[in-house]
């Protein structure tokens, strides 16, 4: 099992900035490839973007590129989001995931944290 907690949400206005965190446990954390998925109101969850194991490489979706970045600390075992430039529509709740070796599917979950972009 791993369990993981997220922190960093909150409130801002646009173009402002947010870095979220996701603090990992139960697993040994190098092994994870890990991202960063988000829901908006009446939408779809989709991946925001996610990093390797090692974190050598990451992939981001087209509409942060340039704005958000994916990092590791493996020796702390946290993933983090940094969120620069934002925009009243990156307003969701942000999820952290991880996927195990060998699987292509995320299966652990953390509860989310809500970001809101005010215009």
């Amino acid at each position: 099992q791993v369990q993981l907690v997220e922190s960093g949400g909150g409130l801002v206005q646009a173009g402002d900035s947010l870095r979220l965190s996701c603090a990992a446990s139960g697993r040994t954390f190098s092994d994870l490839t890990m991202g960063w998925w988000r829901q908006a109101p009446g939408k779809e969850r989709e991946r925001v973007a996610s990093i390797d194991q090692s974190g050598s490489t990451s992939y981001s979706v087209d509409s942060v590129k340039g704005r958000f970045t994916i990092s590791r600390d493996n020796a702390k075992n946290t993933v983090y989001l940094q969120m620069n430039n934002l925009k009243p529509e990156d307003t969701a709740v942000y999820y952290c995931a991880a996927m195990r070796p060998r699987f292509v599917t995320y299966d652990y979950w953390g509860q989310g944290t809500r970001v809101t972009v005010s215009s």
